[in-house]
């Protein structure tokens, strides 16, 4: 009796780690974005699944990565760990970003800048 009750609990635990969403971004008409609402992007010169984030020095002043403050995340969510030893939120593997010149909500300046940023859509 008491194993299926630890069998019963385990799999409610399962269904409800499975059904969290990420409380630092949700979706907004069809893109990415973080919970205030900023646009988030991706860099096509990040390599998927490698754990590192390609945008240091200067272009991390243009395009702030967004922090990883959790212990861990949802899927398919996960963590990056940036050169300066900073975490960052990653989505797929690809670490995520912001841009400096969306100054409001919504904003999505940074899409297709020089071909490599782009929008995160869902």
């Amino acid at each position: 009796m008491r194993s299926l009750a630890s069998a019963a609990a385990a799999v409610f635990l399962v269904s409800a780690c499975a059904s969290m969403s990420n409380p630092m971004v949700k979706t907004a008409n069809g893109v990415l974005v973080k919970d205030a609402g900023m646009t988030l992007y991706t860099f096509d010169k990040d390599t998927a699944g490698s754990g590192k984030s390609a945008c240091n020095g200067p272009c991390a002043a243009l395009w702030p990565a967004v922090p990883a403050t959790g212990a861990s995340y949802p899927a398919p969510y996960s963590v990056v760990t940036r050169d300066d030893g900073t975490r960052q939120l990653a989505r797929n593997g690809k670490p995520l970003y912001l841009f400096a010149q969306d100054t409001m909500p919504g904003e999505r300046k940074g899409d297709k800048v020089k071909d490599v940023w782009h929008v995160v859509t869902d």
